[in-house]
């Protein structure tokens, strides 16, 4: 009995954590102005998120064929969003010009591309 309330308190905590880091990043959507700025606060705030419910979620199912799907998941998500992130920002940089306005830039570096 002692085990499964265990599991229910540190399940139940790690999804209470998730969603507060959705809250605070739904926050800093909305408070930052500047595109780069929203989208690292989105990507920090997923990662940890995700993982967070991902992981509350799989502590609470048990060993089951569901907590697989979770943790594939998990991957999936841990492997495509540190690699969409960037590429959203390269072509942030590539195609905003007034992005010297919201931060320091190397001119050299953007004028030859």
């Amino acid at each position: 009995m002692t085990m499964e309330w265990i599991r229910f308190i540190l399940g139940t905590g790690l999804l209470v954590i998730g969603a507060v880091t959705f809250l605070a990043e739904i926050f800093g959507v909305f408070k930052f102005r500047y595109v780069l700025n929203r989208m690292q606060v989105a990507a920090m705030g997923d990662t940890l998120g995700i993982g967070a419910s991902m992981a509350g979620l799989m502590i609470l199912f048990g060993f089951r064929f569901v907590t697989l799907k979770l943790a594939l998941v998990l991957v999936f998500l841990w492997c495509a969003s540190p690699v969409s992130s960037p590429l959203i920002s390269r072509l942030e940089y590539t195609v905003d010009e007034d992005l010297e306005k919201f931060c320091e830039l190397d001119v050299a570096e953007r004028e030859e591309k």
